[in-house]
């Protein structure tokens, strides 16, 4: 995590995959979108899904569902895409539903356990409890490196 706010908190997006929680950076997220219609692409990894375009620019789609090899669902009213930028990269991010934007204290932020619902550990940054509610902070880079 590199963007701390006065107080050591960072502010993240909270969205869903499945029942589990997981936080991004709102550094990174540009946009929250619903789902649109995305143009396949042959021959690319099997979790990205197409490209979409959005307000004249052409973007990857990743469903999160198959990059972490999570059961596939079929989208639907809370489905949404998470345009983010990273670097050099622009992507949109398919999960179930954007629940909130939390500051999370960086202390609380502990090491992530070996496997979270079979997401593996390469794509954690770390976990949250906040009042009984785990948020599993996602390392974006990872997520978006092949």
């Amino acid at each position: 995590m590199t963007t701390e706010t006065d107080n050591d908190q960072l502010k993240m997006i909270i969205f869903q995959l499945g029942q589990e929680e997981y936080a991004i950076n709102v550094t990174y997220v540009q946009s929250i979108e619903r789902m649109q219609n995305v143009t396949r692409i042959p021959g690319v990894q099997s979790f990205i899904i197409g490209v979409m375009n959005l307000r004249g620019v052409i973007t990857p789609v990743i469903d999160l569902r198959k990059r972490f090899g999570l059961e596939e669902k079929h989208a639907d009213e809370s489905t949404r895409i998470l345009m983010i930028t990273l670097e050099e990269i622009e992507a949109g991010l398919v999960v179930d539903g954007a629940n909130d934007v939390l500051d999370i204290p960086v202390d609380r932020i502990e090491s992530p356990p070996e496997i979270i619902g079979g997401v593996k550990e390469d794509y954690l940054e770390g976990i949250v409890n906040l009042d009984g509610r785990f948020l599993t902070l996602l390392h974006l880079e990872k997520v978006l490196s092949e």
